[in-house]
């Protein structure tokens, strides 16, 4: 006897047995239960949701021979049942609308309509990807539609209800199906291995679930190739290996690593990644579905994943919806590349180009070794090296340092007002600014900046601290630190800028006013000015 493949095998008989769809049944069971059956039905959804397999029970509640009515559970075991199930009933007509979609086709089909079932309750016609039949075809079948004969019942199955015309729409009592969550997939196939009697190990049934994103048919067809490849068993590492899959770690390792600005260890780990073979589309799929699901536990904390957790809290939420961005815009447009891997590559030079921190690296390398110089120079001359171009070199180093005009400048901020002015010298990213500048000047001390401000309004993300000492420190070229203390006051950078704006904005409305020729045009002509037109100059 043939091998019979695990899909088909395992197709539900009864509704009882479908997963994932109660809402579908529901609604079936109580109007087959109440005895109010609609002339034709719409089951649409994705692919391997059980349409068609919903169509066929429900065929079989309505002409099942154990009852004088239709039942809600068929019996499976009277001729009707076993015919519907094979294909055979004669008064069950399964069409292909993709192989059958011209005009005259339909009204062939329709010529069988007025014939009286032969053994059963209702002659029942499945229609099968219905979206695809010609607009001529829709336009034969909606006479017949609208008013059938009693004995007749249609049912179309469908992956795009958007192409059915709004007039066959609103004729037919349309069921939407969901895809299947990956959980309910998982048991469901938790209970074929066990029927099987199949040796596996969870993370396996977990990958394959996940890969299969929502279809039960796509989740029984990788299992049968996972029990192939596997050669009877199931093992994550096989499973991996042929789904194509890497590693969540990696996923999490290369997300840590861009939001760090990390350039080197970024494709350090993507090399690591190169190595495993993997389709490079999938692993763009990972990334945007990690980013997505930090996101979450930004905003709900609902994530058990410790990585997951840890880069929510590193990171500012504006950042990780940027990257998301770019992930997402460079999955759209994925199949045009000419290489998928340059695809991710450049996906991840984007991330970077745009991440505020992706230079720091490169600036605390500058930073550090222009203060490991100034040490040097401000040894004795005994203890230098005599070499003449090394001194040279050396001289030129330590004259652009006492010539910067910002140095000793900025060593002498000692009230609020000097730091608002020292503020706005220096550049920086728009996430450090919008946190920073809410803050107050405190003191500096041993090379630490006191900085007070509403510390529960405002947490500042690790990477964006890191910037701003980074900033700070290139500044006053030592390194420096930031001390944040709770503060009341609010008298920082923002609030100073808002009431010179509130300033500005008074001064331009007073010389509008106050001006004598605006005031005769205006009397001249019976004008007014409109609210909130003027604008002070930048």
């Amino acid at each position: 006897m043939s091998y019979e493949v695990l899909a088909r095998k395992y197709r539900p008989s009864n509704f009882e047995e479908v997963v994932g769809q109660p809402h579908i049944i529901q609604a079936i069971v109580n109007s087959i239960a109440s005895n109010k059956i609609h002339q034709a039905y719409i089951f649409s959804g994705t692919r391997g949701v059980g349409k068609t397999t919903l169509a066929r029970i429900l065929s079989k509640c309505l002409n099942c021979l154990s009852s004088e009515e239709p039942v809600t559970k068929p019996c499976d075991k009277c001729t009707v049942c076993d015919e519907i199930k094979n294909g055979r009933h004669l008064d069950f007509l399964e069409i292909d609308a993709a192989s059958k979609t011209g005009v005259d086709d339909m009204r062939e089909l329709l010529d069988t309509v007025q014939y009286k079932p032969s053994s059963g309750r209702y002659k029942i016609y499945l229609i099968d990807e219905v979206h695809m039949l010609s607009t001529s075809s829709f336009n034969a079948l909606l006479k017949t539609l609208e008013e059938p004969p009693a004995h007749v019942i249609f049912i179309f199955a469908t992956t795009d209800p958007e192409k059915i015309p709004k007039t066959v729409q609103s004729r037919c009592l349309q069921l939407n199906l969901k895809t299947i969550n990956k959980d309910d997939l998982e048991m469901h196939l938790q209970n074929v291995i066990n029927s099987e009697q199949i040796e596996h190990d969870k993370n396996s049934l977990s990958l394959i679930s996940e890969s299969a994103q929502g279809s039960v048919r796509d989740a029984l067809t990788l299992l049968d190739q996972s029990i192939a490849h596997g050669n009877g068993s199931l093992k994550e590492e096989d499973v991996k290996e042929l789904l194509g899959t890497i590693d969540d770690s990696l996923i999490s390792d290369l997300i840590d690593a861009v939001v760090s600005g990390d350039a080197e260890n970024t494709f350090n780990i993507f090399y690591k990644i190169e190595e495993l073979t993997p389709e490079y589309e999938n692993v763009l799929k990972h990334i945007i579905s990690f980013i997505h699901k930090v996101s979450l536990e930004q905003a709900l904390q609902n994530s058990n994943n410790e990585p997951i957790k840890i880069i929510a809290q590193a990171v500012d939420r504006e950042f990780i919806q940027l990257i998301y961005e770019i992930a997402v815009n460079s999955y759209s447009k994925f199949s045009i590349h000419p290489n998928p891997k340059e695809a991710l590559e450049i996906c991840l030079l984007r991330m970077l180009a745009f991440n505020p921190l992706a230079s720091i690296h490169d600036k605390s390398k500058l930073i550090n070794e222009s203060l490991k110089e100034k040490k040097k120079l401000n040894k004795p001359l005994s203890n230098q090296k005599k070499d003449l171009s090394t001194k040279s070199s050396k001289v030129s180093i330590e004259q652009k340092v006492e010539k910067s005009p910002s140095t000793n400048n900025l060593l002498k901020i000692e009230s609020n007002q000097d730091w608002i002015s020292f503020f706005r010298t220096l550049k920086m990213s728009v996430f450090v600014k919008n946190y920073y500048r809410n803050f107050i000047f405190i003191k500096i001390e041993n090379n630490e900046i006191y900085l007070g401000g509403d510390l529960k309004k405002y947490q500042i993300p690790p990477n964006v601290e890191k910037e701003f000492e980074n900033i700070c420190s290139e500044a006053f070229k030592v390194n420096m630190k930031i001390k944040l203390e709770h503060s009341n006051i609010n008298d920082g950078p923002l609030q100073q800028e808002e009431q010179e704006n509130i300033a500005k904005q008074s001064n331009a409305e007073d010389s509008i006013n106050n001006n004598d020729s605006i005031k005769n045009f205006m009397t001249k002509f019976d004008a007014t000015l409109k609210e909130k037109s003027i604008k002070p100059v930048n």
